[in-house]
């Protein structure tokens, strides 16, 4: 269900050339005449700037779109902007278009690729572009686009601008770089401990050093030394709570770092030191399929390349994450993901308590996932607890935003277990988690008070498909016949509790979907259990009638490679 993004990749080091240079007064100085280096007839001939160079375009068209009057964004079908453009535009009504459309860094392409074709052409309707942006969006005017002053097409745009004044030199577009600058130095407009806030940083900066201000990139180098360190903290971990926002800010942080090498300073050891120690969190956080674990505003299709992964086979991050596995580099291997922390933010889900579970090579339990940025039901569901793996209390109004604890960790080499607990109900739900290796199996104990009942969600991989529901079991299977197993007991009982339902691709309430990429969905089955006040949920991959038997508190189970045993008692597994 799954294919590697186009989106995200490895940054390399940007080509270093030329110093620094200051341009011509700002706003208003001199004459509207645009005038362009000389056309330049082979690449060896072509100069290269840092400016302009280096992998600070991701996902941009090729220039030979872009010069064709065609573009493309975000894997939508490309559109045609013709000769002239209306910068008012919105042909998919997609905010995440029309802002990366307002960001010109697809514009950008062209001027990078000038550099390295010599095809005055590309430069040529670079210009062009730019000055019909700068003409019809205004500062502070009317007649501007909706996302032309947001803060983080801002942000992008302004490199591009950046980079054009290398070859081009008139006043529409100093100026121009000038209201960029005072934009971004506008402290009510900056986004400290966030990505956007870190392209904020680059932007300024680049501005600043490119024409001279000191003030400026003093000011940029300064706010990014202060925001990384909100942002990713000291054991590494993105406080963003979308583990694929740290390959964002990893690849930004190193176009961070190597403009400020090209301003001639010294990259402060603080931002040196968070960059290297984010690489742990993203390759925790990333599945042995090579896939990154779709929480919050992640994508299921995000495959990290290019980072060295860490001797610990289990990481708690007191952001809010455990990430464990069997073994790296094995894509057979166990694993899983739990949440907790602090309430959502940013690019959060309400995904507490939440766990992923992927095992013998495939995907179980799995997340709703990333739809979009786009303000409708569906992508509110699939931030909301129902889109989890969560138990929710019922009859009881959902407390948005609360933090939930990590009360307990035991780690074993070949067994971890976790309790967590929170009042996002207005009593105190409780999880227990525990997580068996080589006879691979996951148990889940939730617990809530006396007079209070939950239920809890299971979504599975779209490949799996309920092959029976009964006597508190619900088997699943894929096209090869591989089948797994949920059972569900009370306690302390241990009895079997049936009247699971089986929900798929129900559309009001959304119920049952998975989007594996962006804008897409595809329905896939969720176990729904019944109420409980005290409910054990066990996993057994590769099973399809595992033997489960109690003895007091004991609780014994046939996986498919041999008998796991463990304790079920007040609310723990061990």
């Amino acid at each position: 269900m799954r294919r590697r993004t186009r989106a995200l990749g490895i940054l390399t080091t940007l080509l270093l050339a030329g110093g620094a240079v200051s341009l011509a007064a700002p706003a208003g100085a001199g004459t509207s005449d645009t005038r362009t280096t000389a056309a330049v007839s082979t690449a060896s001939a072509a100069r290269t700037t840092a400016e302009c160079q280096g992998d600070w375009l991701p996902a941009t068209p090729t220039s030979a779109e872009v010069m064709s009057g065609q573009v493309r964004f975000l894997d939508l079908p490309p559109v045609k902007i013709g000769k002239t453009v209306d910068w008012n535009w919105s042909p998919y009504k997609n905010r995440s278009w029309d802002m990366v459309f307002s960001s010109l860094r697809w514009v950008g392409r062209l001027v990078a690729d000038y550099e390295t074709s010599g095809e005055q052409g590309l430069l040529t309707r670079a210009t062009e572009l730019t000055k019909s942006w700068v003409e019809s969006n205004p500062r502070g005017g009317s007649r501007a686009s909706r996302y032309a002053w947001d803060e983080h097409p801002i942000a992008l745009r302004a490199p591009v601008l950046v980079c054009l004044s290398r070859h081009v030199s008139a006043s529409w577009l100093t100026g121009s770089l000038a209201d960029h600058a005072v934009m971004l130095a506008n402290p009510a407009l900056y986004e400290k401990g966030h990505n956007h806030g870190l392209d904020q940083d680059i932007a300024l900066l680049r501005i600043g050093c490119r024409t001279g201000h000191k003030e400026w990139a003093d000011l940029a180098v300064r706010r990014m030394t202060g925001s990384v360190k909100l942002d990713i903290d000291a054991q590494g971990a993105l406080q963003e709570q979308a583990p694929r926002y740290g390959i964002y800010v990893h690849e930004r942080l190193k176009v961070g770092m190597d403009a400020i090498k090209d301003c001639g300073r010294k990259v402060p050891a603080e931002i040196e030191k968070r960059w290297d120690s984010l690489t742990g969190y993203i390759t925790h956080a990333t599945e042995p399929s090579g896939y990154m674990a779709p929480i919050g505003d992640g994508g299921a299709d995000v495959k990290p390349s290019g980072y060295e992964h860490p001797e610990k086979t289990v990481r708690v991050f007191d952001a809010g994450y455990v990430f464990g596995r069997t073994a790296w580099d094995k894509p057979e291997s166990a694993y899983y993901t739990i949440r907790f922390g602090p309430g959502l933010k940013f690019h959060g889900h309400e995904d507490h308590l939440g766990v992923t579970y992927y095992a013998q090579g495939r995907d179980v339990l799995v997340e709703a996932g990333f739809h979009s940025y786009e303000r409708t039901a569906y992508r509110y569901w699939t931030m909301s607890p129902e889109a989890h793996n969560v138990p929710v209390v019922v009859g009881r109004p959902f407390r948005g935003r609360t933090a939930t604890s990590l009360v307990r960790a035991s780690v074993g080499g070949d067994r971890q277990s976790y309790k967590l607990a929170d009042k996002a109900y207005g009593v105190t739900r409780t999880r227990t988690v525990l997580v068996n290796h080589g006879d691979d199996l996951m148990a889940v104990l939730d617990t809530v008070p006396a007079g209070a009942r939950a239920r809890s969600y299971w979504h599975l991989d779209p490949a799996l498909t309920p092959v029976s529901t009964s006597g508190g079991r619900v088997v699943v299977k894929d096209r090869s016949g591989w089948k797994a197993t949920v059972v569900q007991l009370a306690m302390p009982s241990c009895e079997p509790v049936s009247g699971q339902t089986v929900v798929r691709g129900r559309t009001n309430p959304y119920q049952g979907w998975i989007s594996p990429t962006y804008m897409s969905k595809v329905p896939a089955s969720v176990i729904v259990s019944p109420a409980a006040g005290s409910l054990l949920t066990i996993v057994v991959p590769g099973a399809g009638d595992p033997e489960v038997t109690c003895s007091g508190a004991r609780v014994k189970v046939t996986t498919s490679a041999g008998t796991v045993s463990f304790r079920a008692a007040s609310g723990n597994l061990s």
